[in-house]
């Protein structure tokens, strides 16, 4: 892999999710009914730190939970090796809520879709609102994201890559070549 640039640091990262924070509770009124649900791997800890923003603002906790969605991917079959699953783990009811759905990086739309078939599969949630910390184009299906860190144009060869420090020991986002 060779890195070609540095989309984001530390800061970057932290900026972008403190405003994805604030546009959350701007969008909602205020946060009755909303609920944060991480995608393995990496919107784990990206829904948990925005998770704790979103207290700092609004003086309460928001529940977060956790989505596999990996039984739901449509390229499951093409995969040659079994699948990991890391498990589910939303401790609270969607239904009636406001559920945001958190991810690293929105690129084909697929993860999304897959993201969604799962929370349907839990109840019928009120709403379902995607944030992601980075947007690099190239969808294959017509979903958008309602909170996105940043926008990144980038061909289809280019892979970007984001760390988080719960899972890489470190927080940046990179583009690069395979």
């Amino acid at each position: 892999m060779i890195q070609k640039a540095l989309i984001m640091d530390e800061v970057a990262m932290n900026r972008a999710l403190t405003r994805i924070a604030h546009e959350i509770i701007e969008r909602n009124k205020g946060i009755k009914d909303v609920v944060l649900v991480g995608i393995q791997t990496r919107g784990v800890p990206l829904a948990q730190r925005l998770a704790k923003k979103i207290q700092q603002y609004e003086g309460q906790e928001i529940p977060v939970g956790v989505l596999d969605i990996t039984l739901y991917r449509d390229d499951l079959s093409s995969q040659p090796e079994q699948p990991v699953i890391n498990g589910t783990n939303i401790p609270f009811d969607v239904n009636g809520k406001i559920v945001v759905m958190v991810d690293d990086v929105l690129f084909t739309g697929r993860t999304a879709r897959a993201a969604m078939d799962a929370l349907i599969d839990l109840g019928r949630p009120k709403a379902i609102q995607l944030a992601v910390l980075i947007d690099r184009g190239h969808r294959e299906l017509p979903i958008r994201a309602d909170y996105v860190g940043k926008n990144v144009p980038t061909s289809k060869s280019e892979k970007v890559y984001v760390y988080v420090a719960e899972v890489d020991g470190m927080n940046k986002v990179i583009i690069a070549e395979p």
